[in-house]
């Protein structure tokens, strides 16, 4: 399968599904909903504690103002600082399983349309889906995880010898130090890209093993680094991709940017306007995974069929047996 090919099937199929991109947004509403309950609520009774007036806070040195003892205030009201802590932490671990899960639901419908091509969107398939994916998937998120922190770790050891080097290049020669600095800067922002890229692409196509093989995290993991060995261009087709969301989501926050220009107007306008750009990179976003789990089924699954073994075939019964009988 080209690349062309997959990307027309991945919004094929996104097409077939569009009722995620509406399930996506209630996503949002419900995150946005929770963090006014479970964040908001504590944060009110801490202004209200605090004696903060809210109608006050114009500007932004108007906080700093309010604010400008704030060793002194935690100390005040340490145990209302926790449960504002604890709040928000609690809000972060929820919506990070809420998100799996959807996620997991929307992986799942996508990836039994590819096997049924007269399968149907229906909200107990995804249910369904989101079920069974949830625990898996969870797994796999956390190994991606711990594989994200050892990327940062890598990353901070290069830009402190980065540093280190540039510091001592600095002592002997300001021309040197010049050209060291924007070298090697150049080298950690490929570096880190490649990082990037190289994380995201084994997390898409590793979720894309999890559902089709139905495979653990850790196997899931290997699995999909073999298969990116095997398939380079299955790396390249999703940073393709990946350039042309960020491009678009580019795009749509440059065309909102007249709203903020115009004084009343501009602010009506604009949600409307937030609201269907957010839909359209949700669509981008879903097209994007599609079209990834396309080119996966297409190059791993149906590339290799299960062989079915020989007939089981009957006893042979011995010679003496027989004569017996």
């Amino acid at each position: 399968m080209t690349n062309i090919e997959a990307i027309k099937d991945g919004f094929r199929l996104i097409n077939r599904n569009w009722q995620l991109v509406v399930v996506q947004l209630g996503m949002v509403i419900i995150s946005t909903i929770g963090f006014f309950i479970i964040v908001g609520i504590p944060l009110a009774i801490a202004f209200i504690i605090f004696g903060i007036d809210l109608t006050g806070l114009t500007d932004l040195k108007d906080i700093f103002k309010i604010l400008k003892e704030p060793s002194e205030i935690i100390s005040r009201y340490l145990g209302l600082f926790f449960i504002i802590i604890a709040s928000f932490m609690l809000y972060i671990i929820l919506i990070s399983l809420f998100g799996i899960y959807i996620f997991g639901g929307s992986v799942g419908v996508l990836g039994r349309s590819l096997r049924d091509k007269t399968l149907r969107f229906s909200m107990r398939t995804f249910f369904d889906e989101a079920k069974k994916l949830f625990t898996r998937l969870f797994g796999f998120t956390a190994v991606i995880g711990i594989l994200v922190i050892i990327a940062a770790f890598i990353l901070g050891i290069l830009g402190g010898s980065i540093a280190a080097l540039v510091s001592f290049a600095k002592s002997q020669d300001s021309t040197l130090a010049l050209f060291f600095g924007i070298f090697f800067s150049l080298i950690l922002i490929i570096i880190a890209l490649a990082l990037i890229l190289g994380i995201i692409s084994i997390t898409l196509y590793g979720i894309a093993s999890l559902f089709f093989k139905g495979t653990g995290p850790i196997k899931s993991l290997k699995e999909v680094i073999h298969y990116l060995i095997r398939h380079p261009n299955a790396f390249w087709l999703y940073t393709v991709l990946c350039g042309v969301y960020i491009l678009t989501s580019f795009l749509m926050i440059l065309l909102g940017y007249p709203f903020t220009l115009i004084p009343v107007i501009g602010t009506i306008l604009s949600f409307p306007y937030q609201l269907i750009s957010y839909a359209f990179q949700t669509y981008i976003g879903l097209a994007v995974i599609a079209t990834i789990l396309t080119y996966y089924y297409s190059t791993e699954i149906l590339s290799n069929p299960v062989v079915e073994g020989p007939a089981p075939q009957p006893p042979v019964q011995d010679e003496t047996t027989i004569q017996d009988s």
